[in-house]
Parts: structure tokens; sequence; C-alpha cells
């Protein structure tokens, strides 16, 4: 539906309401007069309770979920007293024609008080339930705008690196190698195993920066990769005057500057040669 055709349907529900509030302002009016209310009281009555019945309306479109479920609760109640009201007064004759400064609602005296402390408790319910709605619309935030401000929020708190890496994309990460058994491993089946640069992750900030491009060669490590050979004598030598009690593999991760995996090869390879040096000796 375009925006004119929304704009006349709300003109059309202008229109009914309009309507029904002047066939029912009679009533009203008959009815408060007949309960005590002076001719000033007895004109307002009607924005009292139909008055209230189009701020629950109102208040229905606008609100949502429990919110909505309470404005549609006033309504129905508002709507229902409207009607019992307007029934009674086509019942008494006495109501009809003029203006009556005193009356019955009904000949039952527990039906003329029951009516009579429906209709003299709806405008304080007016006041209290009307109060309620109008706080509940203006401070309500709707859906579209709580989710715009959220995502926005979201952006801005995102980390640089969520955005664009910037790490070379021809980087591939690493599975660290599983811990070997304890047994001695010998020093002829120690594999190498290339030092790939592990992509960095960069900290969450508390506000946006630019993104970095790719690691210029200047800037990146110049050390050699050593082999296992290299790494072994340097385990041998940095190692030569400790005990065997001693070789542990974070003591040869320290000395020879080496992952923990490489480290615990290491230490297996020198405890096996440690142990077969008295062998060696013996024979």
């Amino acid at each position: 539906m375009n925006r004119f055709g929304k704009g006349l349907l709300v003109f059309a529900l202008v229109v009914v309401v309009a309507m029904a509030f002047r066939v029912s302002w009679n009533a009203l009016r008959d009815v408060a007069s007949a309960t005590g209310a002076d001719g000033t009281a007895a004109l307002l009555y009607p924005f009292v309770v139909d008055g209230l019945m189009a701020l629950a309306l109102v208040a229905t479109l606008v609100l949502t979920d429990e919110a909505r479920r309470f404005a549609l609760r006033v309504l129905a109640a508002y709507t229902l007293a409207s009607l019992v009201l307007n029934y009674v007064h086509g019942l008494v004759p006495e109501l009809h024609d003029k203006v009556v400064d005193w009356g019955r609602l009904a000949d039952w005296d527990p039906a003329n008080w029951a009516l009579v402390l429906l209709a003299t408790s709806l405008p304080v319910g007016s006041i209290y339930f009307g109060s309620d709605l109008v706080a509940k619309v203006l401070h309500h935030r709707p859906a579209e705008t709580t989710n715009a401000e959220e995502t926005a929020e979201t952006t801005v708190n995102r980390s640089t690196s969520d955005l664009r890496e910037s790490a070379p994309a021809d980087v591939a990460l690493v599975e660290t190698p599983a811990a070997l058994p304890p047994a001695p491993v010998p020093v002829d089946l120690v594999k190498p195993v290339e030092l790939l640069p592990v992509r960095s992750v960069a900290a969450e900030s508390t506000r946006p920066r630019a993104a970095t491009g790719r690691v210029p060669d200047a800037a990146r490590s110049t050390r050699p990769v050593r082999t296992p050979d290299e790494l072994l004598d340097e385990a041998r030598t940095a190692t030569a005057d400790w005990p065997v009690e001693e070789l542990t593999a974070e003591g040869i991760r320290k000395v020879v500057h080496t992952s923990a995996a490489k480290a615990r090869v290491l230490r297996e390879t020198l405890r096996a040669e440690r142990a077969a040096e008295p062998d060696e000796a013996a024979a």
C-alpha cells in the first residue's frame, strides 16, 4: 500500500472514531449526571471514557511485546465499560431527553451500586492508566533503532584484524607436532621441521585504527633456520657439563632458543647418548 492509501485509511479511521464518540456522547453524559456530576463534569465525562479508549488504541499501534498487551487490556476494559453504560442508558427511560441531576441506574439495589461504582471509578482509572500508557510510549525504543545503534557500536569496537588481515596472504598455519613417546629416539630418525611464521591476531581496540599492509622484507627476521643436526650440536655443546638429571626439555629450550617440541626431542636424544656412553666405555 502506498503512502496515499495509508493516509486515506488513517483518515477513515479518525472519521469512524469521531462518529462513534458522538453517538456515545449523550449516554455517557446522562450517566455521569445520574451519578451526581455537575454540568461541566458531565460534559467532560465522555472524554474520560472514550478518550482513553482512543489513547489506548494509539499506544497499541506504537508499543510492542508486553507493553502492547497491556495497552490492549486497557482498551478492552474501557470498551466494555462504555458498552455497559450505553446499554444502561438505553434501558432507563429517565435518563433520556434531558440531563438529570440525580437518579438511579437500575431498580435493583446491588445492580445500581455496581453501576455507580463502575461509572465513578472510570475517571480515576483514566488518570492511572492514561499516565502509564503515555510513559510507556515516551520510553519506547523501536526495534529498528536499537538494532542500528548496536550495529554501529559493534562496528566501532571491532578489531582491525577483523576488517582486514595484516599478515601476508601466503602464510599458512601449521599444527604443533605432538609430543614424542619417552623412548629414546636415534639421531638419524629426527626429521627436520621447518619453522613457519604464525599469523598474529591483533588485540581488541576501543577505537578504530588504520589497517596495516604486508610486512616489509626489511622488517622480517634474518636469522637462518637451523637444521636438526645443528640444533643437536648446539645442545651437546651447551649441556656437555650438565648431569643427566638436569637434562630437561625446558632447560634445553632456553639454552638453544627453540620450540618446546624440538626441546623434548633433543632431551630424549641427549639422554639416549648419555645412556649409551657407559656401554661404549665398557666395550
